[in-house]
């Protein structure tokens, strides 16, 4: 018998409600685990897409309007 399946025998009704998710963390429950997941998500995209913006900024605006030259 597997260790999630001995859990779930002790726990009963209670298995998977409000488990700590982290051990290192242990006030945090699955919600906010998955909450936390999603938010540093959506923050990961954003700050890819920022670098995207920066990077065509830097090597295609700039050049353009005559701001800066890029080294060749």
């Amino acid at each position: 018998m597997g260790e999630s399946k001995r859990r779930k025998e002790a726990l009963g009704q209670d298995y998977g409600k409000s488990e700590p998710v982290f051990s290192k963390i242990p006030f945090w429950t699955k919600g906010q685990a998955s909450q936390f997941v999603k938010i540093t998500t959506q923050a990961s995209w954003i700050g890819i897409g920022l670098t995207v913006a920066i990077w065509v900024t830097v090597r295609f605006v700039g050049p353009g309007f005559g701001w800066w030259h890029l080294a060749e």
